[in-house]
């Protein structure tokens, strides 16, 4: 929904300038100018309550996220409009795409953190939490084990797979892009083999219709979030090094954003 969101807004940008109600260098396209450039510079109040002790009282971190992230996505926008989509001079394209790509990497690295909050061991006693509301000793999935016992070989093996230990970058790309694959087809596979247990159930007991999908519902959400969890344990180190390589990549366009911007700035006042 953000990505949608904010591809909208481009869009929508777009539109507006395409229609020529100001330009660039005109007081409206000024000020555009002016007022996302503002923008971005507040950006870095973020930083600065994270890193400086004397802003750590000034509220929640997650509320200055949050306004963070709102401001890495206005500024950048009102920068587009300012531009109308149009490049006049080299240091304006290097502040320009500077700038398109640290609220890229900010959104992307937004995703990334969101995945790593909990850590390895976190997502692991999530699971242990899950697995034990969900009955893995007793309760509804030991019964659906013994209505079908391919079932529990299964997930086991999937667990055993995805959490094979790779330090290298291979193992990286395989748990984000392979790994969701592999659960897939394993899936699907475990629906196939309930399939006829749960019909064969249905008929003993003469269940009613809305009882028979009703179960095969919840039987297929306990086999899914039981796979879900799994990977989420899985992938979270990979998340963790894309994180690290993630700021690796950021923090350079930032300060490459802030000069460039810089000169832009006494440029247009100077000529």
């Amino acid at each position: 929904m953000l990505y949608a969101l904010i591809t909208a807004l481009v869009l929508g940008v777009w539109k507006i300038s395409s229609i020529g109600l100001f330009k660039a260098g005109d007081d409206v396209g000024y000020w555009l100018g002016v007022s996302g450039g503002v923008m971005m510079l507040f950006i870095f109040l973020y930083p600065l309550r994270k890193h400086i002790r004397f802003f750590h009282r000034l509220g929640q971190m997650k509320g200055w996220l949050v306004v963070h992230m709102a401001l890495g996505i206005g500024g950048p926008l009102l920068i587009l409009a300012h531009s109308t989509f149009h490049i006049g001079s080299l240091n304006a394209a290097v502040a320009l795409y500077s700038m398109l790509i640290v609220a890229g990497s900010g959104i992307v690295g937004r995703f990334v953190y969101v995945r790593i909050t909990r850590g390895v061991q976190g997502e692991k006693d999530q699971l242990r939490m899950w697995r034990d509301r969900a009955g893995w000793d007793k309760g509804d999935m030991r019964s659906l084990f013994k209505l079908v016992p391919s079932l529990e070989t299964r997930l086991v093996e999937f667990e055993s797979f995805a959490l094979t230990e790779d330090p290298g970058w291979h193992g990286v790309v395989s748990r984000l892009f392979v790994l969701p694959w592999a659960e897939w087809r394993v899936y699907r596979t475990c629906l196939a083999e309930m399939d006829a247990p749960m019909r064969a159930l249905a008929e003993k007991n003469q269940w009613h219709a809305y009882d028979r999908v009703r179960r095969n519902r919840n039987a297929r959400v306990l086999v899914r979030k039981d796979m879900d969890a799994v990977l989420r344990v899985a992938q979270v180190s990979a998340y963790e090094r894309l994180f690290a390589l993630w700021h690796v990549a950021h923090i350079p366009f930032v300060y490459l954003l802030i000069i460039s911007a810089i000169v832009h700035v006494i440029a247009v006042h100077a000529y």
